[in-house]
């Protein structure tokens, strides 16, 4: 299931990089914070491969 905004999609990458090692996970604030804990490196994975472009700023 890809991203629905670009606010989701962001949170998505930074969670997937703190996951791989590549981001401190104390970094993670709200939603990318819950995203890590709760998400496999797989699906957000696919959260955060859609294209920007495409989505609108926040979920309507």
């Amino acid at each position: 299931m890809p991203a629905t905004s670009k606010a989701q999609q962001k949170a998505a990458g930074a969670a997937l990089a703190a996951k791989r090692g590549d981001q401190p996970k104390s970094k993670l604030r709200g939603a990318s914070k819950q995203m890590e804990e709760s998400m496999t490196e797989k699906q957000l994975e696919e959260f955060a491969s859609i294209a920007r472009k495409k989505l609108p700023a926040k979920k309507g």
